[in-house]
């Protein structure tokens, strides 16, 4: 049997991802989308695909590794990660958001953004801020951090931060102000390309269908 597994991202974008599968001939068990549930292994509508549900920053390397034949991940972690073995067939139109340079208004108000040169970000994404400033003649120390970056600023970690924003609500709260545009973030279906090889068939009927799903 040609099993196919599919890596669903945990967090904000399961109810938009739910309207696009449920409208499948493979839509999973309705416990993937309970975000109280523990589970972390889905059936679905057909015996030979099968779900998991995992941290959004996991799904492409679940992906890359072959743990997961297909998944859904946003271009931020597809770009971050920038793995060869995953290529991204198909924008599903969700989890609409931005990527963006964020510093303390207190900063801001000493300096403009096109004099900085030497500098230190907190970010989930060190290669996409380190190759953003590189490309404008900036030097960048990137401080890793999964979450919380907001905080990062006020406990004097840093004075900038690169992370994910919609309506800049956090920032604004955290006394942070958006500087500048990165990249627009949209999420993917992601596919294992020597999965894809072996599997195309059944592959490409599911990427067929996705995209009829899509609204």
């Amino acid at each position: 049997m040609n099993k196919i597994i599919i890596a669903i991202p945990r967090g904000r974008i399961i109810e938009e991802c739910k309207n696009i599968l449920n409208k499948t001939s493979f839509a999973p068990d309705p416990l993937l989308f309970d975000e109280s549930s523990r589970k972390l292994t889905f059936s679905s509508s057909k015996r030979e695909v099968q779900y998991i549900k995992v941290r959004s920053f996991d799904v492409c390397t679940f992906v890359a590794f072959g743990a997961a034949q297909i998944g859904i991940a946003g271009e931020d972690v597809i770009k971050e990660f920038n793995y060869s073995e995953v290529y991204a067939p198909l924008n599903l139109k969700i989890g609409k958001c931005r990527l963006s340079v964020a510093a303390s208004n207190k900063l801001l108000k000493k300096e403009k953004f096109d004099m900085w040169s030497n500098i230190r970000v907190a970010t989930k994404y060190p290669n996409i801020s380190r190759d953003f400033f590189a490309n404008k003649g900036v030097q960048v120390e990137a401080i890793k951090l999964n979450g919380s970056m907001e905080l990062a600023p006020s406990l004097k970690m840093c004075r900038r931060i690169v992370d994910l924003v919609s309506s800049g609500k956090t920032l604004k709260e955290n006394g942070l102000k958006e500087v500048e545009e990165i990249m627009k973030v949209e999420s993917k279906l992601i596919i294992n390309r020597s999965a894809f090889k072996t599997k195309s068939k059944i592959i490409n009927k599911i990427i067929e269908e996705i995209k009829e799903a899509i609204i």
